[in-house]
């Protein structure tokens, strides 16, 4: 029980440490012009204060239980630094499939529409997601963790690294392209991010990888958009809306 208890708070610490330290560094060193302001923010951090609450009460339940009940087909000699790598391997090529999901199934889209809403990037937008999103999410990801029988420490861990990665690929931090330019060939970086939220359909459906860019080169879902700090972001054709506009938005008829 305190093992669990120091994971999910260093889990939580290490999060909120990443979001700050880039929400400091993306207002000294910005690459493109804010829009909304500070409500917008306000915004983007309560639609994540929502779903942290969801967390203890559905979300780490599903995944502690998901976690303990596997299908035993593992070897007890099967440990080590090497399956955890291979599980986060297997975790963030799930996760492209699932975000990939998200875009190309309507009903999958209603939800994750309101993230790319957002007609700004920041380390915000990288936690403003329907909490809808979120539940759906945690369901798939348990029926994947309880058939392969991933330890709850790895996907731990790969909820960090996924985490944290996204807050620094939402950032509006100014890169040295002598920087991004190598790290965009390993992780995903703000240059490839941002072109997935552009508001122009056909870039917002490319460059799906979460962790690890190599994905979209793989399975062939890369855009060849190049980011500028001018780059329209958001839903082509559609504006923001306030936060309960945005909760319901899932749930309301649309028009054919």
């Amino acid at each position: 029980m305190q093992d669990f208890i120091a994971i999910v708070t260093s889990k939580g610490g290490i999060i909120v440490t990443t979001l700050v330290t880039f929400m400091v560094l993306e207002r000294l060193f910005p690459v493109a012009r804010w829009v909304g302001g500070l409500w917008r923010v306000l915004k983007n951090i309560g639609l994540a204060g929502f779903n942290a609450l969801l967390s203890p009460l559905i979300v780490l339940p599903l995944t502690l239980f998901a976690a303990g009940h596997g299908l035993g087909w593992r070897p007890e000699s099967w440990s080590g630094g090497w399956v955890m790598l291979l599980d986060l391997l297997i975790l963030d090529c799930w996760i492209y499939w699932w975000h990939r999901a998200n875009h190309e199934l309507p009903f999958l889209w209603r939800f994750h529409e309101v993230h790319h809403l957002d007609e700004t990037l920041d380390a915000s937008s990288a936690l403003r997601f329907h909490f809808g999103e979120v539940l759906l999410s945690a369901l798939v990801r348990a029926a994947v963790i309880i058939l392969l029988g991933i330890p709850f420490t790895t996907v731990a861990v790969f909820e960090v690294l996924v985490a944290v990665n996204a807050i620094f690929h939402h950032s509006n931090v100014k890169l040295p392209q002598w920087l991004e330019r190598p790290l965009s060939w390993l992780i995903v970086t703000p240059s490839i991010h941002w072109v997935h939220h552009h508001a122009i359909r056909r870039d917002t459906d490319s460059n799906y990888s979460a962790l690890l860019s190599v994905w979209d080169r793989i399975f062939g879902s890369s855009s060849a958009t190049t980011r500028t700090p001018e780059m329209p972001i958001g839903v082509e054709g559609l504006n923001d809306r306030p936060a309960l506009s945005l909760v319901a938005r899932p749930f309301r008829p649309r028009k054919p």
